[in-house]
């Protein structure tokens, strides 16, 4: 939306040394384990980096909000109601075995895509018809005009060489573009694959001659040589790894670990940086997410008292080192989020789908609840309690049928010498106990979901704590069989049709979807399509924040906590130009090896142990 930053014939980003050196290694590290290069289905788990080997037909620009330049295509046109897109191929464009890419290739591409992937099928399902117009060009057509983010999306799409899916591998087997493979597939990216174990280490390498390596979009990016990731089962060993020196660069999510384990003496002489930067390129709604398809939480007033449950003050203090912040938008951190009463533009599109919203949208800004202390615990309880009852849900003192009383426990009871040990069960009006089961595959979150655990029983909720592997925490979630988790939809600073596959009511039944709520609400649609089809800027941070607010009133998650910035750690071995692009610190992909540095790291001072005791395990 408006005018892009740069001209035509620019000779290069503002964020990067066009005059970077190339060489050397990066070391990068991932959790779990990868079975497959192929990232079309959504079946297996892809290696990481696998996007090094792609190009796109366009590529983003960091220090913008949502600006894209030519990559694969070096021409785009649409008309001025946005109804169609023509990507122009550049001629100069090749595959790493030196074939030209096609519009063949883009057509394949977008048909293997949407058909075997259904998330991608959903996202871009208002392409009604993909066809070559030109020697060098693909039209795409949508089935409405006005959405303005539709052409750009197209844009985004990766590139994949249909004479190579489409042929056979080095035992004459035909490849399966719809099946996982280990064979290393043809590229056209900066890199490829040099090496891998499966499942546990993969190693790119820079492509000497690659075709687009002195494109505009391309000077002073992919800097180093290789790119390697190391696979660990278990972050304690990870964090291990890092700190003996087995991998360069560490993004951290634990607000404990930042706090205590990095006072080592790489980070004591240097050799080891810590530096948070600024998060400005991304909204985040994290949360504890109920299952709206599930009758229990479908009454919101039920949802509002499991916020109320929630001393997020406490586990800030206890757990976070007070490091974190509470979200309070599903934009927090950005422009797009809503704050104090809704007004001007904003109010006009809330006003449109009035009779179906909360009426507090309207005379109340969204808060979470505070516990500042005991007191303000005890009050909060006290309304969840309230809420639960408006709700059809009361507490009875039962007795606890796994544990009944002994033998001579009756027999004081009987008597009148001791009363029956009770706890508190939240039943509703048919007499169903309200449980409660909070599924994570992670287990840091799981002292997380204990330190939550408490408040609830107190309002009689049973309380369950289930830790799972990947695999089986991606099939719950893709079966919709949980009670809670705890996720969340990062935002970009140009929402569009992605709101649909988060909050739509299509998305809330379809396997695979990101509406892990289960969000059905015809005002959210309404104002869904608001954010779509806005027409510049303004319109667009107003109808976001519309939305945003609705998503707030109808208290459809349990709002978690965020941060500002990102935690990093690194060893000491690379350059990076300044400033860093507005949007992103771009790393590795505008950094460079520094050979000084590098040695200087690699130094290990007499008196420093080689690792970490036990890192080598």
């Amino acid at each position: 939306m408006g005018t892009p930053k740069y001209p035509a014939g620019f000779a290069h980003f503002d964020y990067v040394n066009p005059q970077a050196p190339k060489g050397g290694q990066v070391r990068l590290a991932e959790d779990g384990t990868f079975d497959s290069f192929n990232i079309i289905v959504p079946r297996g788990t892809p290696a990481a980096g696998m996007g090094y080997i792609y190009d796109t037909l366009m590529a983003s620009s960091s220090d913008e909000v949502a600006s894209e330049y030519g990559l694969i295509a070096d021409g785009v046109a649409f008309p001025d109601d946005f109804s169609s897109v023509t990507y122009r191929i550049n001629p100069s464009a090749r595959w790493h075995d030196g074939t030209p890419i096609t519009p063949d290739d883009v057509l394949f591409s977008f048909e293997a895509l949407t058909k075997n992937n259904p998330s991608q099928r959903f996202y871009y399902s208002h392409v009604s018809k993909a066809e070559k117009t030109g020697d060098r060009e693909v039209t795409f057509t949508f089935d409405q005009a006005g959405n303005r983010e539709l052409p750009q999306i197209v844009g985004q799409l990766m590139v994949l060489p249909k004479h190579w899916w489409t042929g056979t591998d080095a035992n004459g087997k035909p490849r399966d573009i719809a099946q996982g493979t280990l064979e290393p597939p043809l590229g056209s990216g900066a890199y490829k694959i040099k090496s891998f174990a499966p499942g546990r280490t993969i190693t790119y390498e820079r492509v000497k001659d690659y075709w687009a390596q002195k494109l505009n979009v391309n000077v002073g990016k992919n800097n180093i040589d290789e790119i390697r990731y190391e696979y660990f089962r278990d972050d304690t060993v990870m964090l291990e790894a890092f700190k003996a020196d087995q991998y360069d660069f560490r993004q951290e999510s634990s607000a404990k670990n930042w706090a205590t384990a990095y006072d080592f003496p790489a980070v004591r002489d240097g050799r080891v940086v810590l530096e948070k930067f600024e998060e400005r390129a991304r909204g985040v709604m994290q949360a504890f997410i109920p299952n709206l398809r599930r009758d229990k939480f479908k009454d919101p007033r039920v949802r509002r008292a499991l916020n109320y449950a929630l001393d997020f003050e406490g586990m800030n203090r206890t757990l976070f080192f007070d490091q974190y912040i509470r979200v309070n938008s599903f934009f927090s951190g950005t422009e797009l989020a809503s704050s104090g009463l809704p007004q001007g533009r904003e109010l006009d599109i809330l006003n449109s789908v009035k009779d179906k919203l909360p009426p507090e949208v309207f005379t109340t800004p969204y808060t979470n609840p505070v516990n500042d202390g005991d007191e303000a615990r005890r009050n909060n309880l006290r309304e969840a309690v309230r809420l639960l009852k408006e709700a059809g849900w009361s507490v009875r003192d039962e007795v606890d049928p796994e544990n009944p009383p002994g033998f001579f426990e009756r027999v004081l009871i009987f008597v009148g010498a001791s009363r029956p040990v009770t706890h508190k069960v939240l039943r509703n009006a048919a007499g169903e106990p309200f449980t409660l089961e909070i599924l994570l595959q992670s287990p840091a979150m799981e002292r997380v979901a204990v330190f939550y655990q408490p408040a609830l029983q107190r309002l009689g909720i049973k309380v369950s704590i289930r830790l799972v592997d990947s695999s089986q925490y991606i099939n719950r979630i893709r079966a919709r069989d949980f009670d809670m988790i705890v996720a969340g939809w990062g935002q970009s600073l140009s929402p569009g049709n992605e709101q649909r596959s988060f909050f739509g009511s299509e998305s809330a039944d379809r396997e695979g979807s990101q509406n892990y709520a289960g969000i059905k609400n015809p005002a959210v649609d309404a104002l869904i399509d608001k954010v779509i089809y806005a027409t510049d800027r303004e319109d667009l941070l107003a109808a976001t924040r519309a939305l945003d607010r609705a998503l707030l009133w109808n208290e459809y998650v349990i709002p978690a906590w965020t941060l500002n910035y990102s935690r990093t750690a690194r060893w000491n071995r690379f350059g990076h130009p300044t400033p860093l692009p507005t949007y992103s610190f771009a790393f590795p992909e505008v950094w460079w090896f520094d050979p000084a540095l590098g040695a200087k790291a690699a130094a290990k001072p007499s008196a420093t142990p080689s690792a970490t005791p036990g890192a080598a395990q």
